[in-house]
């Protein structure tokens, strides 16, 4: 018994730091509740998108993208403002939850962001008649993915975690003026042929594929619901991406644990 004993003790007991993170009962309900009303959601916000809202006189069917491209842009912006927030309180504290939570929220807005890019590229084809054009938004669209591809390349590429960690910070919040930009383009801008029908302001007289939903409740209605569930859907991702990183940062501490062993 005194030999089971002394070998129990030696058994590895790894650090509380490299536990996996316990979280209260109360947020993780909150988290798959969420998540099943998306699941739920994503049925209805479709139904009013291809059903419910009206056909455009114009641009017909095709128009319909449009609740998916803004929607799309909308939950990605949404994201990446919390990348700038987090990489300013780790300037602060210096706390790699908020590294995790920076780098986390890029990996979730980058793909919508795409969707974005792919949707009005689709939507430009029957409009246009072209998939891509020299145009101020639409090549601002193009760096603005690249800027965040970029991030993740050049994180990938620093060993030192604190130095990538504030590396990362910093480009971060400075990325952020590209997604700005981007919003801004048609409404202060004359030369893009990018319509602008969400708030109106300057525009490009000769801009194509531009309509009005103002005055249409269905049409409003289902870009309300439409870019809700799309930043709701970005939100609670990003939850479920963060948590998936803080496990794989408890799992990486204690297999150096075990090798100091």
């Amino acid at each position: 018994m005194a030999v089971l004993g002394q070998a129990t003790s030696t058994l590895y007991t790894p650090p509380t730091s490299a536990r996996p993170t316990q979280y209260p009962l109360w947020r993780t309900r909150l988290l798959w509740g969420l998540t099943a009303a998306l699941g739920v959601g994503i049925f209805a916000m479709l139904y009013m998108v291809f059903f419910y809202a009206g056909t455009e006189i114009n641009q017909g069917h095709v128009q319909r993208i449009f609740y998916i491209h803004v929607s799309a842009y909308a939950g990605g912006a949404v994201v990446f403002l919390i990348t700038v927030i987090a990489g300013a309180l780790y300037l602060y504290t210096r706390k790699a939850k908020w590294d995790r939570l920076a780098l986390s929220s890029v990996e979730v807005g980058l793909p919508l962001m795409i969707v974005t890019l792919v949707t009005g590229s689709v939507w430009a084809r029957p409009i246009w008649n072209v998939w891509w054009t020299a145009d101020p938004r639409l090549n601002a669209m193009g760096v603005m993915v690249l800027l965040y591809l970029a991030y993740l390349v050049l994180r990938g590429a620093m060993d030192d975690p604190d130095r990538r960690a504030r590396f990362a910070a910093v480009y971060g919040m400075l990325a952020f003026i590209s997604v700005v930009y981007v919003y801004l383009i048609p409404r202060i801008r004359t030369d893009t042929l990018h319509p602008e029908v969400t708030t109106g302001g300057v525009q490009n007289p000769m801009a194509s594929g531009g309509f009005q939903f103002q005055g249409d409740n269905l049409m409003g209605t289902t870009v309300s619901v439409a870019m809700i569930w799309f930043c709701t859907f970005a939100v609670v991702l990003l939850w479920h991406r963060v948590r998936l990183q803080n496990r794989i940062e408890a799992l990486r501490e204690r297999e150096a644990a075990l090798m100091d062993d």
